[in-house]
């Protein structure tokens, strides 16, 4: 945990603990006896239309930035392997599109979701209005109980700072009211998508 960026604000944090719980310790040991399965855990993202859904999964898992803007068609996939506490987990992370005329398909791919990451652009007070729509659509397919919920700014060096200062405001305010742990991130330089993404998943038994 000690390598672990600190929250962005942590008055937008729903997961502050510095150590693992005793639960999840004992159920890793015993996946690494290998009487447990191999975990998977599944993450949708959504939000608006070009607010940069692609572009954060691929700085996550390739590492790279694409400046060409290419709408997503339906929903794409990406999968990153890393390890916990030495038990090997992976992340199935699931870009949908963000254009209306593909949400009855990106949707069809909401339910047995773990976690869920509602994103929006920084520059775009529009696009966080949205927010509680996506997140209301996407719960629709899962149990609210079971699901960490994370709202992520994205294209953080495309905002001026006074504006980033008001719309991250409403944001804080946003996740707070949706119990969704919050994140300003951007794609472009890598500033904090690594990092922030692996605490996304958490070990279940």
């Amino acid at each position: 945990f000690h390598l672990f960026l600190s929250c962005f604000s942590p008055n937008a944090a729903l997961h502050t603990k510095d150590g693992f719980h005793p639960q999840v310790k004992a159920a890793c040991q015993v996946q690494k006896t290998g009487t447990v399965s191999f975990n998977i855990a599944k993450v949708i993202v959504v939000g608006d239309v070009a607010v940069g859904k692609t572009c954060l999964i691929s700085r996550f898992c390739k590492g790279a930035f694409d400046k060409n803007y290419k709408a997503t068609i339906g929903v794409d996939f990406e999968m990153e392997r890393f390890e916990v506490l030495g038990v090997p987990f992976s992340l199935q992370l699931w870009d949908t599109a963000g254009q209306e005329r593909f949400k009855c398909i990106a949707s069809t791919y909401y339910r047995g979701a773990q976690a869920i990451i509602v994103v929006f652009d920084l520059s775009s007070v529009g696009s966080l209005a949205h927010a509680r729509q996506w997140l209301e659509d996407a719960m629709k397919e899962n149990d609210p109980s079971s699901v960490l919920l994370f709202l992520v700014g994205t294209k953080k060096d495309l905002s001026s700072p006074d504006q980033l200062a008001q719309i991250e405001r409403e944001a804080i305010r946003l996740s707070e009211e949706i119990k969704a742990e919050y994140w300003a991130v951007s794609a472009k330089s890598g500033g904090q998508t690594h990092i922030n993404m692996h605490k996304s998943p958490t070990p279940t038994t």
